[in-house]
């Protein structure tokens, strides 16, 4: 019989393969052509949805291009060009200050290391790893939101609730070359079945592997088989 770690182990590695087939497409939602407006827009999308941030930056990133256009705009300008956005003001005064950190200290490009990233007025390790991933072609680390957070409780992957314990868990439990694309695979199965309030179950391709299923089974401890009442 293999070892807690083993079978969580073998279990991440069933999951990988079943959310693969279920979502063969899945990758980030944010829209952006470089990696100073990947910034904005995952600084944005903390606490807000992806749809609102991308309707807003369309408009955004016409009018501002450039470090110094984010750097020497007035906040209160750039929070009213944010105001559907959530947090606008505390978002515009980070978005304002990080990028007066780039052109300041590194000569306006976006810096490609965790400890510049994070050193980032409004950067955390969460933002910083996207960055890293899809600005820089880093995997440093597995994102961790709001879907990897309640996906990885439900299926038993990690009874932590702070997002770094749960990166830390899921980067030994995952294999590296499925870092980035095992948040995104939880990002789609979240967003279309496993949903926080109403999560279905009866359409889950993961519902045998998960322990907070609602559905009614019967196990036969002798097989392992599991049948729904």
């Amino acid at each position: 019989m293999g070892t807690p770690r083993e079978s969580q182990t073998e279990q991440a590695l069933e999951i990988i393969e079943r959310l693969h087939e279920e979502y063969p497409d899945t990758t980030i939602s944010l829209r952006y052509a470089n990696r100073l407006e990947l910034l904005i827009a995952v600084i944005l999308s903390a606490q807000c949805t992806d749809a609102r941030v991308n309707k807003v930056t369309a408009e955004l990133f016409e009018k501002y291009q450039s470090v110094s256009d984010y750097a020497d705009v007035d906040k209160d300008e750039l929070a009213d060009d944010l105001s559907s956005i959530t947090y606008y003001n505390s978002k515009a005064g980070y978005i304002k200050d990080a990028c007066q950190q780039i052109r300041d200290e590194h000569d306006g490009e976006v810096p490609d290391t965790m400890d510049e990233l994070t050193a980032l007025s409004g950067v955390g390790r969460k933002t910083a790893n996207v960055v890293l991933q899809h600005g820089h072609d880093i995997v440093e680390g597995v994102v961790v939101d709001t879907h990897v957070q309640r996906l990885t409780r439900r299926l038993g992957l990690t009874e932590e609730k702070r997002p770094a314990k749960i990166e830390q868990e899921l980067m030994e439990r995952l294999p590296q070359a499925e870092w980035q694309a095992f948040t995104h695979l939880c990002i789609s199965h979240g967003r279309a079945v496993c949903s926080a309030r109403n999560p279905d179950c009866e359409s889950c391709v993961l519902e045998s592997l998960c322990p907070s299923s609602k559905l009614d089974r019967t196990v036969d401890l002798a097989s392992g088989e599991s049948w729904e009442n």
